[in-house]
C-alpha cells in the first residue's frame, strides 16, 4: 500500500509541470456528424459442445425452429432438443463514414443459460441501427479469449468469461451512412469537456490561423466554423484539428472502484485544516467443536457438533490532520493512516463532499 501511495504522489508531481499545456484541437473536440454509431442484433451461435442453452430458454428453441423454417425444414419448437446452440445479442460500433464492404469487430453476449459459447459459430445476423434499418451483417467463429467453463460433481472450474466473446472482422457493412461531408458549409466542434475559456481559445486560434473571423464560440460546448471559399472540407478539417491551443490543466482525481485504483494528477489544492477519522470494522467467524451429551437413561447417543461464533470488532478511531494544502501532505497522511485502496476512495470522496478538495473527481 505504501508503494501504491508513493506512486500516486509521483503521478501527481509528474503532471504538475505547468498550469497550461499546448494540445491539439482534435484531442479536445468532437466533430458533429463524425461519430460512432451503435448497432444491435439478435442471433444464434451453433456448434457448441453441449454448453449451449437448455430447454428452459424457450426463445432459443423458437429461434432455431424459425431458422430451420426459412431453410424449408418445418418443426415444432417444442420438439427441439439441443444444447449445441445459444441465443446471443450481437453488438458493434459502426465507424464514422462507413462504406459498404468495410469490416469491423462485433461482440457476442449470451442471453440464455448457456455455459460457454467459445468456439461456436454465429449464424448470419442482421445488425440494426437506431432508426430500425439494417446497416450490416455479422457472422463467424466466436472467440472468448481462452475462457472456458468445466463443471462436475467435484465442483466447477471457470476461466475468464466464457459467455461473452468477439468475432474479429465479423461484421460487414451493407448500407452507407446517410451523412455526407462533401456539401458541408460549416463545421460544428463540440467540446468533450465544456469550458468557456477553452471554447474562446479555440475560436481565437482558428481566426488567427486563417486570418478571418470564421469561427464563433456559440456556448461553452460548441464552436461553429464556416468553411472558407475554395477550401475542401477534408483538408480544412485536417488543418483545424492539428492547430494547438493552450489548455489549463484541471486537477483531477480518477477513481476506479472495481479495482481500487486511484490516480491523482495536477495541482490539487486542499482547504486546511482537514481532519480525517478512520476506524476499521472486522467480522470474525469461528467454529469450535461441541459435545452434545444426552440425559442419563434416555437412550440417546453422544454426538459432536460445531458451535459457530460471530464477533464484530471496531477499532478506536485515529485522527490525522492535514496542515498544508498540497497533494504531498494528503498522500503522506493517507499513507500514515495505512488505509486500503477502498478506504482511500471513501476518504477522498468524503473530503470532496465536504468541499475541502479542489479537484475534479471522476468515478469509473
Amino acid at each position: 500500500m505504501r508503494k501504491a501511495i508513493f506512486l500516486l504522489l509521483f503521478v501527481g508531481l509528474f503532471f504538475n509541470i505547468g498550469n497550461a499545456v499546448p494540445v491539439k484541437i482534435g484531442t479536445e473536440v468532437n466533430i458533429v456528424g463524425v461519430r460512432t454509431n451503435f448497432l444491435t442484433g439478435y442471433g444464434i451461435v451453433v456448434g457448441l459442445k453441449g454448453t449451449g442453452d437448455g430447454t428452459t430458454s424457450i426463445f432459443t428453441l423458437i429461434s432455431i425452429a424459425n431458422m430451420l423454417k426459412k431453410m424449408g425444414i418445418f418443426i415444432d419448437p417444442k420438439q427441439v432438443r439441443t444444447k449445441n446452440a445459444a441465443a446471443v445479442m450481437v453488438t458493434a460500433n459502426m465507424p464514422p463514414f462507413a462504406k459498404s464492404g468495410m469490416r469491423f469487430d462485433v461482440t457476442i453476449s449470451s442471453i440464455g443459460d448457456a455455459k460457454d459459447i467459445g468456439n461456436g459459430v454465429l449464424i448470419r445476423t442482421p445488425l440494426f441501427g437506431p432508426d430500425g434499418k439494417v446497416y450490416a451483417f455479422a457472422q463467424g467463429p466466436v472467440s472468448t479469449g481462452g475462457g472456458f467453463s468445466v463443471s462436475n460433481k467435484g465442483g466447477k472450474l471457470e476461466k475468464n468469461h466464457p459467455t461473452s466473446g468477439i468475432i474479429v472482422n465479423g461484421g460487414i457493412i451493407e448500407r452507407d451512412l446517410p451523412f455526407s461531408f462533401e456539401k458541408t458549409k460549416e463545421i460544428k466542434l463540440t467540446l468533450k469537456n465544456p469550458d468557456f475559456n477553452e471554447a474562446f481559445e479555440i475560436e481565437r486560434v482558428i481566426n488567427e490561423s486563417f486570418k478571418n473571423q470564421i469561427a464563433k464560440a456559440v456556448d461553452p460546448s460548441t464552436v461553429v466554423v464556416k468553411l472558407p471559399e475554395k477550401e475542401e472540407p477534408v483538408r480544412f478539417v485536417s488543418k483545424i484539428v492539428n492547430l494547438k491551443i493552450n489548455v489549463d490543466q484541471e486537477p483531477t482525481v480518477v477513481i476506479y472502484e472495481r479495482t481500487g485504483t486511484v490516480i491523482m494528477s495536477g495541482d490539487i489544492k486542499i482547504d486546511t485544516p482537514v481532519y480525517v477519522s478512520h476506524g476499521n470494522i472486522y467480522v470474525a467467524i469461528s467454529k469450535q467443536p461441541k459435545v452434545s451429551q444426552p440425559p442419563p437413561l434416555s437412550g440417546g447417543e453422544t454426538v459432536v457438533t460445531e458451535e459457530v461464533k460471530t464477533a464484530v470488532v471496531e477499532e478506536n478511531g485515529r485522527i490525522f490532520g492535514i496542515k498544508s494544502p498540497s497533494l504531498k501532505d494528503l498522500v503522506n497522511a493517507l499513507n500514515e493512516l495505512g488505509v486500503s485502496p477502498r478506504d482511500l476512495i471513501a476518504i477522498i470522496q468524503a473530503i470532496k463532499k465536504a468541499g475541502k478538495l479542489h479537484a475534479k473527481v471522476v468515478v469509473m
